[in-house]
């Protein structure tokens, strides 16, 4: 079962639609997020949402509603679902451009199954394509994921690549990145990347946990020696990397700090949900 808000109304996914004006369509503007729940709450919602707001004024694009009718109508798309679910609310940039912004944008927002990663996943973990290059804005969570899409043609095997531009490693295509390396945790500052929300409730566990926490860009130089790396996400959660490119990272399984982070995340996701 799928489900959309749009204009007011729940409808189902299929009967939505979207005018071909919309710059969304038109030059790819829209900003959006992605939504996972937990026994039918929703993670981090006011994180995500206030994250949606700071993307869509940082693209110039007015927020269609206030954060709290959106959430409003999240809570009420979340009763009309039968199960756990992935939203994804978009605001796009509607059909007028006036002194370089979209004062006319549209909201819509997808109900849908969530779908998690496969088992092997975790326990086998995921090889990182890496490339010379980063996102567009990185602070801004915007609908342009085509290089992200058109990179894994060079290489099949690839869970996502690995933005490395001049050798610095700031994020995954679709996740935040983190390198364990000589007992600290070393993962990219927000001036680089996109703030992410798994990306926070990692980083609030390892501080809790006593963990030494370093926020720079790792560096390719340093995979060699590094332990252990992983990547972030909603939906994802704590992904083991145990290949980087041609490079292994440490035994080339996944290590037990990744595996305690995940663990322990998801002992205490209670703490997250709304």
């Amino acid at each position: 079962m799928s489900l959309c808000y749009m204009n007011g109304t729940f409808l189902p996914k299929e009967k939505a639609m979207l005018p071909v004006s919309d710059y969304i369509i038109l030059r790819g503007v829209g900003v959006f997020e992605s939504i996972s729940t937990f026994r039918k709450r929703p993670l981090m919602l006011t994180p995500h949402l206030e994250r949606l707001a700071r993307s869509a004024e940082s693209a110039s694009i007015t927020l269609p509603l206030p954060i709290e009718e959106i959430k409003a109508v999240v809570q009420e798309g979340l009763s009309r679902m039968p199960e756990d679910c992935l939203i994804r609310p978009y605001i796009t940039g509607g059909d007028v451009f006036i002194s370089g912004a979209f004062p006319a944008s549209r909201l819509f927002i997808l109900f849908e199954k969530v779908q998690k990663p496969a088992p092997e996943v975790y326990s086998n973990g995921v090889l990182l394509l890496p490339v010379d290059g980063g996102r567009h804005i990185p602070g801004v969570k915007s609908i342009d994921y085509m290089f992200s899409y058109s990179g894994y043609a060079k290489r099949g095997d690839a869970y996502e690549i690995l933005y490395c531009p001049d050798g610095e490693i700031t994020e995954a295509a679709h996740s935040s990145f983190f390198l364990y390396t000589g007992g600290t945790l070393v993962t990219a500052p927000l001036s680089r990347v996109l703030k992410g929300t798994m990306r926070d409730i990692i980083l609030q566990l390892a501080s809790e946990k006593g963990m030494k926490i370093e926020e720079r860009c790792p560096l390719l130089s340093e995979l060699a020696a590094a332990e252990e790396a992983f990547i972030t996400g909603s939906v994802k959660e704590v992904v083991p990397v145990v290949k980087i490119g041609d490079q292994v990272i440490g035994s080339g399984e996944p290590g037990p700090v990744t595996k305690m982070l995940h663990y322990t995340m998801l002992e205490e996701i209670v703490r997250w949900l709304e």
